[in-house]
């Protein structure tokens, strides 16, 4: 592709990409690839879902974006169907085209209500591509959890904790990605997140779920948040609430809706509550309901990473993570992962790959025959590139 920029830091290998079909895509000269990464991990329904077409195709004949001072019922229809699965029904929902502007809009109302100067997330976050996670002066507080992990209060985090009792009174909002960690796959202990939550609110700071990579079924719920103990006040959906179209979500609880009646607040752009999106959005979430999508991914997932935790028997694999349809795979060195992730392409298996790690999220339609051709793919590739099996006692 001469003349177009690729600035996303990945190879690109396949650029004869003519079509997909549910859990495939096909080149030019007719070979199939299992597509284990959902597109960018948009493709929550896969590729080509019939009825989220048709619902683009509808919308198109009737009214794809509206202005500032008009709008259509669908708009509503829509944001009530998204405050009912985020458990804020009496809240509101601005749609976007991405997550990233999902969670901008979230972090600039956090500031807007609470007037204080800084954003907190946890160190190994991505928050998109508008917001520059760094030292506390560029207006960002980044809470290093590595030591939490094999914390022998793990399970009860003090507020005593000196870690916990660094984090500033100045924090408008902390920002929680509950479990993708840059796409490292990573799952903060529940009782810190809790009593992090916990201080920030007391001293009248916001909590704002990061939801993009972890939403609609990602972890085997509906949110990434649903694993942990906490009511958030904002939350950013994106990828697959659109299943490859555009559109996001900021969903508002009451709470912080009451507040903005008091203190209204300015936020316009050329794509907000647009029509189209608000329509796909909403089809995205019934055909989830309507195939039971998200009980299947928990169960699924489950079944998944128990065959994948079985790769830790190979001296070559370091750890493997996953919640839901979420994993990584950390293998001993980045050179070998490498080799493995391209044999897995020229088998016709496309995964995330990142250093040590090979990242897989396929679309909730996968199925255990479906993942098993894959796991035999995993474990062929790993042999191929010298990985030996565990030696028989």
């Amino acid at each position: 592709m001469k003349h177009v920029f690729n600035c996303s830091g990945h190879e690109l290998l396949l650029p004869d990409i003519t079509e997909g079909n549910g859990l495939y895509i096909k080149n030019r000269a007719g070979n199939y690839y299992m597509d284990l990464e959902s597109g960018v991990w948009c493709m929550s329904l896969g590729h080509q879902r019939k009825e989220i077409n048709q619902t683009i195709i509808n919308q198109l004949g009737s009214l794809v974006q509206a202005g500032f001072c008009y709008s259509t019922r669908i708009v509503e229809e829509a944001a009530e169907t998204v405050l009912e699965k985020t458990g804020m029904p009496d809240g509101k929902a601005v749609f976007l085209c991405s997550g990233s502007e999902a969670i901008e809009i979230s972090r600039q109302i956090a500031r807007h209500l609470t007037g204080k100067p800084l954003s907190m997330t946890m160190k190994d976050s991505y928050l998109g591509a508008f917001s520059s996670v760094g030292r506390r002066e560029s207006g960002w507080y980044c809470f290093d959890w590595a030591g939490c992990v094999n914390c022998v209060n793990a399970d009860v985090c003090s507020a005593d904790c000196p870690l916990i009792s660094d984090i500033p009174d100045g924090i408008s909002d902390f920002i929680f990605e509950p479990g993708s960690s840059s796409g490292f796959v990573r799952f903060p202990p529940k009782a810190l997140i809790k009593t992090i939550s916990d201080k920030v609110r007391k001293n009248g700071g916001k909590i704002i779920v990061n939801e993009v990579t972890t939403g609609i079924g990602r972890t085997g719920k509906w949110f990434g948040y649903n694993h942990y103990d906490i009511e958030p006040d904002m939350i950013a959906i994106g990828k697959g609430i659109g299943n490859g179209y555009p559109v996001s979500v900021a969903a508002l609880n009451a709470g912080i809706t009451m507040e903005l009646e008091g203190r209204p607040f300015k936020y316009a752009q050329s794509h907000q509550n647009d029509p189209l999106g608000a329509a796909v959005a909403r089809e995205v979430i019934r055909v989830i309901n309507e195939n039971c999508l998200i009980e299947k991914a928990e169960i699924n997932g489950r079944l998944f990473l128990e065959k994948l935790e079985g790769l830790e028997e190979l001296d070559a694999v370091a750890q493997v993570r996953g919640r839901g349809l979420m994993y990584a795979i950390e293998f001993i060195n980045p050179g070998l992962t490498k080799k493995i992730y391209l044999q897995l392409v020229d088998q016709g298996f496309l995964t995330g790959y990142r250093g040590s790690f090979l990242r897989i999220d396929p679309p909730l339609i996968i199925t255990e025959h479906e993942f098993q051709f894959f796991f035999d793919a995993l474990y062929s590739a790993a042999a191929d590139v010298g990985v030996s099996p565990p030696a028989a006692e």
